[in-house]
Parts: C-alpha cells; structure tokens; sequence
C-alpha cells in the first residue's frame, strides 16, 4: 500500500526561503505532502485554531529552526513558530527538528543583513525556545543539501517505526479532484517560492563580499587584541591598567554610536578617551570627526565601525 505522510513544515519565512523550499521538494520527491501555515499574515486566536486543526491532521511534524524568532502571537507573546512546535509535542505527534548550523547561519549573515538572519528583538524568548529544540533529538544541518538527506531519512525511519495514518489513493472522483485542488495550490506555492529565491540570489550576486577597510573580520580582531590602551585609574576605576582595543570598542560602542565631543564640558573620562583613545580607531575609518558650530567636534561611528560591531554581535549570538 503506497501511504502519503502529510507533514506539517514549521519555520519562520523570510529569512528561510530557501531552506523551506528545499525541504517542501524533499517531501514531495519522497512522495509525501508538505503543508504549513507561513505564508499565512500572523492574525488572531481563530487562525491559531486553523493551524492547531492542520497540524492534527497532519502525520508529522517538522521545524526548521534558524536565527529568527518569528511573528508574535500577541495573547501569549510566543512566536507561531514555537506555539505550533509545543502542540505538536504535546499531542504525542512525531516531531523531528532540523536545526541550521552556526557556520550556516554565519555564512547568511555574510550574505544578507544581520537583522534578516538573526533575531534582534527577542533574543531571549528566541534562546528559550532553541534550548527546549535543542534537548530533544535534532538534525543539525550545513546547507539545503543536507536538509534534502535529512528529510528522507527521517521519513524513512518514521515509516518504520510509527504506526501512521497517511494518505492512500483512492479511486473515488471526489478525492482525485481533491487532491488534484491540493497538487494545484502547492504548485503555485512553489512558484511564488521560486521566484523570492531567484530575487534573492540576484541581490547575493550584486553583493560584494564584505570587507572591513583593508582587513577582513578575523585580522581586525587579531590586531584589536594586541592592541594595548593604557588607562588612567582615575578615569577608569573598573579596568586593571590596560584593555586591549577589542574589548574596548566592544564595551564602548554605544558610547560612539551616540558620539562623544570635545566641549568644554565633558566628562574628564569622555576627554581622555576623544584624545588618547579615538584616534586611533579614526585610523580604521571606524570612527569619523563632524564638526559642530561654535568649533565643536563630535567624534562618532561610521557606518563600517557599526557592521564591525553587529558582526562581533552576531558572533556572540552563535558562541563563536
């Protein structure tokens, strides 16, 4: 008997277009039905019980988790991704989660902009709800290769070792419309998919690797950390003499985002840091003088100080 698994795909949209896609085509080529709700605007309580009802009559559960959180549902404040996940675990329906790797996340968040790849808003709840993920058995995946091998594994081995309703071919002219109806609507989402990953690649093309200045990533941190800033105990009681140049822009970059000037008026601290410190980041185009009237000038970030910033920030996200 040749039984269809209908599974349920759970993730966030934007940022895994292509991710999503490959495992929508991975079910398909396994001869299963993908469904899912994502495309679908965040709404009210009525649609959450619209999804609950899908995946209940869904055989399996999959979420790709990436570095989003997703839409907030607004009477629990949890994303719809991780209120369809704890369904799904709570009604004892097989669930499997492929997480994507930190290199994979890392190699996105080289591609497209920071904020589209990881969660800026919710880091927490997003942490949260990846520690729960991660405490039960997940696929860690590297690429949409690896998404396409783990899809077929797993629903080979839930075939196995479940006893699962599925779908079965049934000769009766309703049904064949039905899910001629059905075959047709997910056509046309693989065709709107299609297209957002051919947008997509085009803004990849035209992007150029990110450099910052004249150094890539990894030799600006090298020559940061060897980069001793001797100072005064007077101004910074908190610090043990020295602080390599790493760290220290690392812990003050709100303080130049927000600028810091050579007014008369300034703290004593701001001073020695505008004079001693400042320039030498100004030497990297991280940091740019703006003159102000009255021959006022603020020292503050540039724009390639602060992707040096959200790429130190984006390490940190993923432990690296």
């Amino acid at each position: 008997m040749n039984k269809k698994l209908q599974v349920f795909v759970s993730s966030t949209y934007t940022d895994l277009i292509e991710e999503r896609q490959a495992a929508v085509q991975a079910i398909l080529d396994a001869g299963h039905i993908p469904a899912g709700m994502e495309l679908f605007k965040a709404g009210n309580e009525s649609q959450l019980k619209t999804i609950y009802k899908w995946i209940d009559e869904s055989d399996v559960y999959m979420l790709i988790l990436g570095g989003r959180y997703g839409s907030i549902e607004e009477k629990s404040g949890l994303s719809y991704t991780q209120l369809e996940y704890e369904y799904a675990v709570s009604q004892n329906i097989p669930v499997f989660a492929l997480v994507l790797s930190e290199s994979f996340l890392i190699r996105k968040i080289n591609s497209f902009k920071l904020s589209d790849v990881m969660e800026q808003k919710e880091s927490s709840k997003y942490q949260a709800f990846k520690s729960s993920v991660m405490s039960k058995i997940i696929r860690e995946v590297d690429d949409c290769k690896d998404i396409i091998i783990q899809v077929h594994a797993t629903l080979n081995e839930f075939m196995r070792e479940y006893d699962l309703t599925g779908w079965v071919r049934n000769c009766n002219e309703n049904d064949i419309l039905q899910l001629s109806k059905d075959n047709n609507s997910l056509i046309k989402e693989n065709a709107s998919l299609n297209k957002q990953i051919q947008k997509l690649q085009e803004q990849l093309k035209s992007k150029s690797n990110e450099h910052f200045g004249n150094f890539t990533f990894g030799e600006l941190v090298n020559i940061f950390k060897n980069k001793e800033f001797d100072l005064p105990e007077d101004y910074f009681p908190d610090i043990d003499g020295s602080l390599n140049a790493f760290d220290f822009f690392k812990n003050n970059f709100n303080l130049f985002a927000t600028g810091i000037s050579n007014y008369k008026a300034n703290t004593a601290k701001n001073k020695y840091i505008y004079f001693n410190i400042a320039p030498y980041y100004i030497s990297f185009n991280f940091l740019e003088r703006v003159k102000l009237p009255n021959s006022i000038q603020r020292i503050q970030t540039t724009k390639l100080g602060s992707s040096f910033y959200a790429m130190i920030e984006a390490k940190n996200i993923s432990n690296e």
